[in-house]
């Protein structure tokens, strides 16, 4: 247990990013009607691609208008 001590205050703000970047990916492509690819894919990279999913959304997944 006290390793994780140790390491909490280096993990927190990366977990913190992660939730942030996860949740603001996935409501941005929610809200988007159209993506460079299909959305269900987007999902998966978003959810199971951990801070690089929603970083690759927001670099080639977004369709500008």
């Amino acid at each position: 247990m006290d390793a994780l001590a140790d390491y909490l205050p280096i993990l927190a703000p990366i977990f913190i990013i992660q939730l942030i970047l996860l949740s603001v990916a996935i409501i941005d492509l929610v809200r988007n009607e159209k993506t460079n690819g299909p959305k269900w894919l987007w999902v998966i990279i978003i959810l199971f691609i951990n801070i690089i999913g929603p970083i690759l959304y927001f670099v080639i997944g977004r369709r500008s208008n």
